[in-house]
């Protein structure tokens, strides 16, 4: 009797851990995320094996969470099975930070095991992250990131990334614990004012409806650039232009030099004004010298006007030239022309002709044209002419010799009974001499006389 009964009892001790609820898991507590945000549950994946009886098992807590599946789940002895729970916060839940959740799981015989679960609550902002490379003006992209910080699946996320570089929307998925990489081109103009330096980006982010802003940083490294382009145009009104401009992103100084000679200068203008100017020799040196912003250009525009200088080195050809002429006669003959009151109210003119002698000339004839509709009055100076020919309009005068510096004046009145309007014109007088035994010519200048000009009675001749 006493064998039986120990027996039966050895017998229950083996057979009651395989009736007892004995689930084996792979992890001392389990871990989820909750985004408190959304209205979506921590998810997460119980890896079970069972160690005891075949049967069902069911979740649930004491601590308000609703939990899924909230049906029982059967599982049979010594299997292994994944069941994926979702935990529900209770509503107006304001623990945020980490939480140990306590959940039970129970069998149909009402036999339960408890089991810890890590849970981490946060806001939909403070599950991601932003950031980006280093990148400088020559830089023609730049990779951002987003990264999800989290266990949990955002399976759609729309955001648009901002900053003082670029603007731009991106709609992509993302895993647990995962980063989504973007290259995005740039374009120089649109911060080609900017310092180096490290600059805000924010991105909105939407997820199911819910929208939040995560902000990271830029690193916009240091580079001094400093481009320059030159431009030359123009023969008799040169200019020469220098641009330096400050393409990098730090402060940097410019320096501009452009040399002259002591002739080009007298005829240049300079803008801007030169800092300093130096003289070396027959160069001059002008330099310019500046602290240049990021985007900020120097501009000097050196033009040189060769107008100025072919006009005055004409003018004084046309001296020299004329010096020479007057230089090289043996005569100069000198025609000017002054009104006469005629005392019958015609017409009249008094024609004065000065001969000088610049060197000893022999046989001098002068002959002076008369313009038509006139005559010569019959009464003349010291000089009196050789012959008068009205029908050639020719009135000559003849000198055996002259000496150098002797002078002699000739003058004639002419008068006409028609009226002359308008300007009155006197043609030149030509000399015919010898000089050395060379026949030789020389001209007078022209005379003219502007007929309606109003004459005073002072200084006027009368006959």
């Amino acid at each position: 009797m006493k064998k039986a009964v120990a027996f039966i009892i050895i017998a229950l001790f083996a057979i009651s851990p395989v009736l007892a609820l004995y689930l084996e898991f792979p992890t001392e507590r389990d871990e989820a995320t909750l985004i408190i945000d959304l209205n979506e549950p921590a998810s997460f994946v119980a890896n079970i094996t069972n160690k005891g009886s075949s049967g069902n098992i069911q979740f649930y807590n004491l601590l308000g969470f609703r939990m899924l599946p909230s049906s029982s789940v059967s599982i049979s002895s010594g299997e292994t099975k994944e069941i994926k729970l979702d935990i529900y916060a209770p509503e107006n839940f304001a623990q945020r930070g980490f939480y140990l959740f306590q959940y039970f799981i129970k069998n149909q015989n009402g036999e339960q095991q408890e089991r810890d679960m890590l849970l981490k609550i946060v806001e939909l902002k403070d599950a991601f992250e932003i950031g980006a490379q280093e990148f400088d003006p020559e830089s023609t992209s730049v990779d951002i990131y987003i990264f999800n910080k989290e266990k949990f699946n955002f399976e759609k996320i729309n955001a648009k990334f901002k900053s003082a570089f670029f603007e731009i929307d991106k709609e992509f998925s993302l895993a647990s614990n995962s980063k989504q990489e973007f290259t995005i081109k740039l374009d120089k103009e649109s911060y080609n004012k900017l310092r180096a330096g490290f600059y805000t980006m924010t991105a909105e982010i939407e997820v199911k409806e819910k929208t939040t802003e995560v902000q990271g940083t830029l690193k916009f490294i240091e580079k001094n650039i400093v481009t320059d382009k030159s431009n030359e145009y123009g023969l008799f009104v040169n200019t020469y232009t220098i641009s330096k401009t400050n393409e990098g992103n730090v402060v940097s100084n410019a320096e501009v030099q452009v040399k002259k000679n002591i002739i080009s200068r007298l005829f240049t203008t300079i803008t801007p004004a030169p800092d300093s100017t130096t003289r070396k020799g027959f160069i001059v040196y002008y330099d310019w010298g500046r602290d240049l912003n990021p985007g900020e250009t120097l501009n000097i525009k050196v033009r040189t006007n060769w107008f100025f200088p072919f006009i005055i080195i004409l003018f004084v050809v046309i001296i020299v030239i004329f010096t020479k002429r007057s230089a090289g006669t043996d005569i100069e003959l000198r025609k000017r022309v002054n009104f006469v009151r005629a005392k019958g109210g015609e017409f009249a003119l008094k024609v004065s002709l000065t001969v000088q002698a610049k060197k000893h000339i022999e046989k001098v004839n002068v002959i002076d044209r008369l313009p038509p509709l006139v005559k010569v009055y019959e009464r003349f100076g010291a000089e009196k002419p050789v012959r008068i020919n009205e029908k050639t309009k020719r009135i000559e005068y003849n000198f055996d010799s002259l000496e150098a510096g002797e002078v002699r004046i000739i003058s004639y009145i002419i008068y006409s009974k028609v009226g002359v309007l308008g300007k009155f014109a006197l043609p030149s007088a030509t000399a015919v001499f010898e000089s050395n035994g060379k026949v030789k010519e020389a001209y007078s200048n022209r005379a003219f006389f502007v007929a309606e000009q109003k004459v005073g009675k002072e200084g006027e001749d009368e006959f």
